[in-house]
C-alpha cells in the first residue's frame, strides 16, 4: 500500500453530498440573499480548529506589525489569545483525533506551542535580543515540525506542503525585513484558511 492515497489530489473542494463520518462531527454552512446562495460548504471541528487558530493569529501579528502597543502588554496579550486558541483545539479536535488513533498529534501541537510561548515570553520579558529578531522566524519554524509531524502521522500531501511552504518562508523572510511579522501572520494565517476550507488527503 503506498504511504499516500493517490488516487485523490492533496485539496480538492469539499462535496456536500459525501456521506458524513459521526466522528468528524460536521457543520454545514451556506450564505444566502434571498434565493441566491453566495457560500456554502461542510466544515468538521478539525476545520473550525484551524479556523480559530487563524483568526486569532492574524490580529496578533498585525498588532505587532503596525500598533505602537508596548511589547510587555502584546505579550500578554498574544498568551492569553494563545491560551484561548489552545483550549479551542483540544476542546475540538480532541474527539476525532482519539477516534483515528492520532491523539499524540494534539500532544505534538499543544509542546509546539507551549515552547514558542515560554521562549517568546522569556525574549521579550528578559530582554534576549539574539532570539527577539527572530520571533518571526521562532513560530514559522514551529508550525513547520508540526504541520510535518501531521503530514507524516496521517499520510497528507498537503499538510507536507503546508511544512515545506512554512520552511520556505523562513527563507524568504529576510526579504520581508520590514513586514516579517505582516508576512508571517499572512503565511501563518492562509495556511490555517486554505485546509479548512479545502478537504486535504489522508490516509484513513
Amino acid at each position: 500500500m503506498s504511504f499516500f492515497d493517490n488516487s485523490v489530489p492533496p485539496l480538492r473542494r469539499k462535496r456536500i453530498n459525501l456521506p458524513i463520518d459521526k466522528s468528524s462531527q460536521c457543520f454545514y454552512f451556506q450564505w444566502r440573499i434571498g434565493n441566491y446562495q453566495l457560500y456554502s460548504n461542510l466544515y468538521t471541528q478539525i476545520d473550525l480548529a484551524l479556523i480559530v487558530w487563524a483568526l486569532l493569529i492574524f490580529p496578533m501579528f498585525i498588532t505587532a506589525q503596525f500598533l505602537s502597543i508596548n511589547w510587555i502588554t502584546q505579550t500578554i496579550l498574544w498568551s492569553l489569545i494563545s491560551f484561548t486558541g489552545l483550549l479551542a483545539m483540544v476542546a475540538l479536535s480532541n474527539y476525532w483525533l482519539y477516534k483515528k488513533g492520532l491523539i499524540w498529534l494534539l500532544y505534538c501541537w499543544i509542546i509546539l506551542m507551549l515552547c514558542g510561548l515560554i521562549c517568546t515570553n522569556y525574549a521579550i520579558f528578559f530582554g534576549w535580543g539574539e532570539l527577539l529578531v527572530q520571533i518571526c522566524n521562532l513560530w514559522l519554524g514551529l508550525s513547520a515540525i508540526g504541520y510535518l509531524f501531521t503530514g507524516i502521522g496521517v499520510h497528507s500531501r498537503a499538510l507536507i506542503f503546508i511544512g515545506l511552504l512554512h520552511i520556505l518562508a523562513t527563507l524568504l523572510l529576510p526579504y520581508f525585513s520590514s513586514w516579517q511579522f505582516l508576512f508571517t501572520g499572512i503565511v501563518m494565517s492562509f495556511s490555517l484558511l486554505l485546509l479548512a476550507e479545502f478537504q486535504w488527503d489522508m490516509q484513513n
